[in-house]
């Protein structure tokens, strides 16, 4: 590593497997409220089967909580956790021993705060991050171009937050390459690239992505150069008018100074203009003259250059006989050379900074050295890898020596590959999403699809029971029933899709679904179809309630994954230090954790 600063202090695997240990005793009770699938609420009989209470009560308590927690001090929480001590055994009974149904709805809520991963410490503070990464370092930069000149305002906060940790890792390790794993539409990539000067390859599988990247960067480079060129007009007019201020203040000086100089002298104190005289000036004052320009020559380079073609000259100011031509040709040669060379350097700067968009479908098992000629000690970066790939990427920076750092979002949990989900399924592959962790494949633990799609909700930071769409999910829970009873089908691979939100009523809604599914929907009369609708309205907020206990527990479920990758980590032997990170402000992007980590020095 380049830097010897040391690194905040993160939790040790021990800790870590203790804290893991009783979040599994919490779900292994929960996990039946996340792993049911609103569709079959009511063919199912799900309320009843998982709940004992009513829903009234539910929803009261639960609105009731999150509006407390809103409302509490930061101290006043940490206060109430601290008193539960030991986790899950402090709590009240949460859950029936013998009917496994949820009893009180008070304790769950607690419990999921509790287990949240802000509440767990096993977050370090991003701020302290990157002051730890800079050392003494000033915070660099680069270009003083914000992001949401070129893409969406939550695009812009993702990209300029994480691009400016990566900087900083990469300033700290030495590094200059990144690789950027997902890489999309490049985004992140070109960001890395023309503002801190990175050189980066972005890799994703779709052809489509990487061809609309190449065309993206193109558009954004020639932005970025009209907005940089601006960016220096801008000073340079500055710099102008200083230069304009300064010959009109330089000019009144020297003519004060020369007729000073013109009336004091005892040959020349009759009627002369200053041309009589000019020509034979002294040696001395010529040289004074002189003293002036280059204290103005290195002025100007003081000013970083700004304008410096357009900047006034003392040179001006005299007759063209007053200094030998060649020293002016010589000067304006000089110059001319200078920023010749000058702007090369700039060149060939930017083209070492360069973002090269790749094609490739990455495993855990890829070689970049098959992908990326050039591969050199880099760091590894994914904003938003979806599925099984932030975990690949983890695997990846592990298992290769030239990678020295990672920095991974995830997202995407329900299409992670789990390896205990179908065991009655032959399988080849022998790398899987989730479990990563030793003490999780131990267990042989398993969440389910149902529990990593709530997983997706991110809905500890968003406040309940506020856009639920309850509506949507009770009229897909409605048409399950028809289908069932009314056309003998228990499980129906297709999808409805948004049929909602084109739908003016349930039976508009029934009828367009059923079309889509391929089902005869013309054997149905309109009243079979509404005497559905009305049998089930008044168990709406059973729906509802039940919706919002999925919303709450749904942290919990993320915690598990973010823990079980971050356990992974630490490990593996060749870790120097890694860390769970909250990067984004979550009101602007959901998916806002990062698992970040440093390889040892070899």
């Amino acid at each position: 590593m380049a830097a010897s600063f040391p690194l905040p202090v993160t939790q040790d695997l021990s800790t870590l497997r203790a804290k893991l240990q009783g979040l599994l005793q919490f779900l292994r009770e929960a996990l039946s409220i996340s792993s049911a699938h609103t569709v079959d609420f009511y063919t199912e009989s799900v309320w009843k089967q998982l709940v004992d209470l009513p829903p009234e009560t539910v929803l009261g308590v639960l609105r009731r909580s999150a509006a407390e927690a809103e409302a509490r001090s930061p101290e006043a929480r940490l206060l109430v956790e601290a008193e539960m001590g030991s986790g899950i055994a402090n709590f009240p009974q949460i859950f029936c021993e013998t009917s496994q149904k949820l009893v009180s709805v008070e304790a769950f809520a607690l419990a999921v705060r509790y287990y949240s991963v802000q509440n767990l410490g096993i977050c370090t503070p991003f701020e302290q991050l990157l002051t730890a990464l800079r050392g003494n370092q000033k915070q660099r930069t680069g270009e003083n171009v914000k992001p949401d000149e070129f893409m969406n305002l939550k695009k812009s906060h993702e990209v300029q937050v994480m691009s400016e940790l990566i900087s900083s890792i990469a300033d700290y390790c030495g590094i200059k390459q990144v690789i950027d794993l997902g890489s999309g539409k490049g985004y992140l990539s070109s960001f890395l690239s023309l503002k801190y000067g990175l050189k980066v390859y972005g890799i994703d599988s779709s052809n489509t992505n990487t061809h609309g990247a190449k065309e993206r960067n193109r558009k954004l480079k020639k932005h970025w150069k009209v907005y940089h060129t601006r960016s220096k007009l801008d000073g340079n007019g500055l710099a102008l008018k200083m230069a304009k201020e300064r010959k009109v203040q330089d000019e009144i000086k020297y003519k004060v100074d020369i007729e000073g100089i013109c009336n004091n002298s005892p040959a020349n104190q009759g009627k002369m203009s200053t041309s009589d005289f000019l020509p034979d000036f002294s040696d001395s004052v010529i040289s004074n003259i002189r003293t002036q320009m280059e204290n103005l020559h290195v002025y100007s380079h003081r000013e970083e250059n700004l304008c410096f073609e357009n900047a006034f000259s003392l040179i001006d100011l005299l007759p063209i006989n007053a200094v030998e031509p060649t020293s002016l040709q010589t000067s304006k040669r000089n110059m001319s050379e200078a920023n010749k060379e000058r702007r090369k350097m700039i060149s060939k700067s930017n083209e070492s900074n360069i973002y090269s968009p790749l094609t490739s479908f990455i495993t855990a098992d890829s070689e970049l050295h098959d992908i990326i000629k050039d591969l050199e000690d880099c760091l590894m970066v994914g904003l938003h890898t979806c599925g099984d790939l932030a975990p690949n990427t983890l695997r990846i920076f592990t298992s290769q020596p030239e990678i020295k750092g990672v920095c991974s979002v995830g997202c995407c949990y329900h299409l992670l590959s789990e390896e205990f989900e179908n065991l009655h399924k032959e399988s080849t592959q022998d790398k899987w999403g989730f479990p990563m962790c030793h003490y999780l494949k131990e267990e042989r633990w398993c969440c389910g699809r149902n529990a990593r799609m709530s997983a997706c909700l991110a809905l500890e930071r968003v406040a309940v029971g506020q856009g639920l769409p309850t509506e949507s999910l009770f009229y897909r829970a409605v048409l399950q029933d028809i289908i069932k009873e009314c056309y003998g089908i228990t499980k129906c691979d297709r999808h409805v899709g948004k049929i909602y939100s084109k739908s003016s009523s349930f039976l508009d809604y029934a009828r367009k679904s059923l079309k889509k599914l391929g089902l005869d929907e013309s054997k149905l009369p309109e009243k079979v179809i509404m005497d559905y609708y009305e049998k089930y309205k008044p168990r709406m907020n059973e729906l509802e309630a039940f919706n919002m206990l999925k919303v709450v527990l749904a942290p919990c479920i993320e915690t598990l994954i973010l823990l079980d990758r971050l356990c992974y980590l630490k490990e593996q032997e060749n870790i120097a230090w890694s860390a769970l990170v909250k990067l984004f402000d979550p009101v602007k992007s959901p998916r806002c954790y990062a698992i970040i980590a440093l390889k040892k020095q070899q």
